[in-house]
């Protein structure tokens, strides 16, 4: 597999292209669940990269749609071998979010609001121990050192040198109150959380209590872009027992206005920047008392 390729997005962009096949042949998905025996739901999982396709059943949605260039089949039988390699996620074993964890690693793009909690990419160690600590309910050793060692994992996509993230966040000035850790931990992660503020390709804004209601009340969300136009955008909801992904352009056009209108009530970076300093001196005089 190529690098940096992730098999996850990989199965995307090839359902995206087999679902493009289909509609150009004229079938319903339905019609061709029933030429090749399997259900509709599997036609449905496979063009929206939930399930890994084997190269023969691309092989037979070719034949079914009528393409007939050699190359073209070849190379969509290439994506389908590639798609079914696994990421490095998979050497943790099952992980709750490794859906999200693949998309998350190919993202060019990640816009994200958060209103409770400092966002996972941007984590201290200490912070992360003590969100994982306190957030599952009775963890054990070993599944809360392997959550801290897979979102630790995860935050090497925003320093990556040959492509770093375009990560812009929101966050509900909640986020910088709610003690996780104590004090010292909340003083060491609201440093790191300005450090990585002033990079380049980060951008942090906060939205101060005094903005009062805002469209972020209804919760976090994520928008995951890719570079491949091909692979539509992906709005990521956390949930607590499951997950929920929304990619109808519609769907994503809403998120993507309503992170518009969170940027506009925030601070600017500066003076987010600023408020976040504020709210550290908060925490080290709080860790100075006895």
């Amino acid at each position: 597999m190529a690098a940096n390729i992730n098999p996850t997005v990989r199965r995307r962009r090839l359902g995206a292209e087999l679902r493009r096949l289909r509609q150009a042949s004229g079938l319903k998905s339905r019609e061709v669940a029933e030429r090749l025996m399997v259900s509709q739901p599997k036609i449905s999982h496979l063009e929206n990269g939930n399930r890994t396709i084997s190269p023969r059943d691309v092989r037979d949605l070719c034949a079914i749609y009528g393409v007939t260039d050699p190359q073209v089949i070849d190379s969509l039988m290439q994506m389908a071998k590639e798609s079914g390699q696994q990421g490095w996620w998979h050497a943790y074993g099952s992980i709750p979010q490794s859906a999200y964890i693949a998309l998350e690693t190919d993202a060019v793009r990640l816009h994200l609001y958060a209103s409770m909690a400092i966002p996972g990419l941007l984590q201290t160690p200490a912070y992360a121990h003590a969100v994982i600590g306190e957030t599952i309910p009775l963890p054990t050793a070993e599944e809360a050192g392997t959550r801290l060692k897979v979102r630790l994992r995860r935050q090497h996509r925003i320093y990556d040198p040959a492509r770093p993230l375009r990560l812009w966040v929101v966050l509900d000035e909640s986020s910088l109150r709610r003690v996780v850790g104590g004090p010292d931990v909340m003083r060491e992660q609201l440093e790191h959380l300005n450090a990585l503020g002033a990079e380049p390709h980060i951008t942090v804004q906060v939205i101060p209590y005094t903005a009062g209601a805002h469209p972020g009340l209804s919760g976090q969300f994520s928008i995951l872009h890719f570079a491949d136009s091909s692979v539509p955008a992906v709005v990521y909801l956390e949930q607590f027992t499951s997950d929920l992904y929304l990619d109808k352009p519609s769907d994503v056009q809403h998120y993507s206005v309503l992170h518009g209108h969170l940027q506009a009530q925030a601070l600017d970076p500066d003076g987010s920047r600023d408020f976040i300093t504020g709210v550290t001196k908060m925490y080290i005089d709080a860790a100075s008392r006895p």
